[in-house]
C-alpha cells in the first residue's frame, strides 16, 4: 500500500496543513492533497513547534506574534514594577520576555534589520523596564550593564555557536551537510583555520539567506583565534 494511503490513520486531519515553498515568489501552487475524506489546500503560513513559517520565509507573522506576546508580558510586569527590586525585575524579564526573543532565533539569521526591528523595540522596552527608565532613555549603556546583546547580535551569536559545533564535529549530522568544512586542494595556511565553504548565493532573496549561505560568511569573518577555540565555553 502506498505510504500516502496510510497517512490518514496517522495524522490529525483537523490540524494538518500544507505549506509550499516555491522556487520563485511568482510560482502558483493551485493543487490539493486528498487525505481520506479531507482535502488539504496550500496555506500561506503554518505553525510548527511554536514557530510560524510563511511560504516566503520572511517570518513576519512569527515576529509579529512574538512581539505581541512579549508586549503582554511587559505590561503585566510593569503593573507590579513598583513592588519589585531591580534584580527581581531582571529575572522576570529574562524568563518571560528575553526567552521568547531567543526561542528559535537562529531561523531569523540573514533577515533585514527592518524585519526584526519589532523584536529590538521589545528588547529596548524590556531593558528600560528593568532599570525603571523613561521611554526615551538611551539603551546602549543599559545593555552593557546587563551584558545583553542586541537582537541582531543574539541571532548571529546563536548561529555561530552552531557553526562552531559543526566545525568541531559535535553538531548533529544534518548540520555537517549544510556547513561543509573548507579543504583546500593543496597544503595551505588556511588548512588549519577551520574555515567553512561559502555556498553560491544565486537565486531568490529567500534562498540567498538560507543557513548554508549566510553562516559560513559570518564564521569565516571571525578571527582565527576564535575559530580555533578549544572549547565551546572559550568560543562563547
Amino acid at each position: 500500500m502506498p505510504t500516502w494511503q496510510r497517512l490518514p490513520g496517522m495524522l490529525n486531519l483537523a490540524k494538518t496543513e500544507l505549506l509550499v515553498f516555491p522556487a520563485t515568489p511568482t510560482l502558483q501552487h493551485d493543487f490539493t492533497i486528498q487525505l481520506g475524506s479531507s482535502t488539504i489546500t496550500p496555506s500561506s503560513s503554518a505553525r510548527n513547534l511554536g514557530v510560524i513559517f510563511d511560504d516566503q520565509l520572511t517570518f513576519k507573522d512569527h515576529i509579529a506574534k512574538t512581539a505581541r506576546s512579549c508586549r503582554f508580558a511587559l505590561q503585566n510586569i510593569r503593573k507590579i514594577r513598583p513592588f519589585l527590586t531591580e534584580q527581581a525585575t531582571q529575572l522576570l524579564v529574562q524568563a518571560l520576555v528575553i526567552s521568547r526573543l531567543d526561542y528559535c532565533n537562529a531561523l531569523l539569521a540573514g533577515l533585514p534589520s527592518c524585519t526584526i526591528k519589532p523584536l529590538q523595540m521589545i528588547q529596548n522596552a524590556a531593558t528600560r523596564l528593568v532599570f525603571n527608565e523613561p521611554k526615551r532613555a538611551h539603551v546602549t549603556p543599559l545593555f552593557i550593564t546587563l551584558h545583553w546583546l542586541p537582537v541582531a547580535a543574539r541571532i548571529k551569536f546563536k548561529t555561530l555557536m552552531l557553526a562552531y559545533r559543526t566545525a568541531t564535529g559535535s553538531a548533529p549530522a544534518y548540520l555537517h551537510s549544510l556547513l561543509p568544512i573548507y579543504t583546500p586542494s593543496r597544503s595551505l595556511r588556511s588548512t588549519s583555520e577551520r574555515r567553512l565553504v561559502v555556498q553560491s548565493q544565486r537565486g531568490t532573496k529567500s534562498l540567498s539567506r538560507t543557513f548554508s549561505c549566510t553562516v559560513p560568511g559570518w564564521w569565516n569573518d571571525l578571527p582565527t583565534a576564535i575559530r580555533n577555540a578549544n572549547s565551546l565555553t572559550t568560543f562563547k
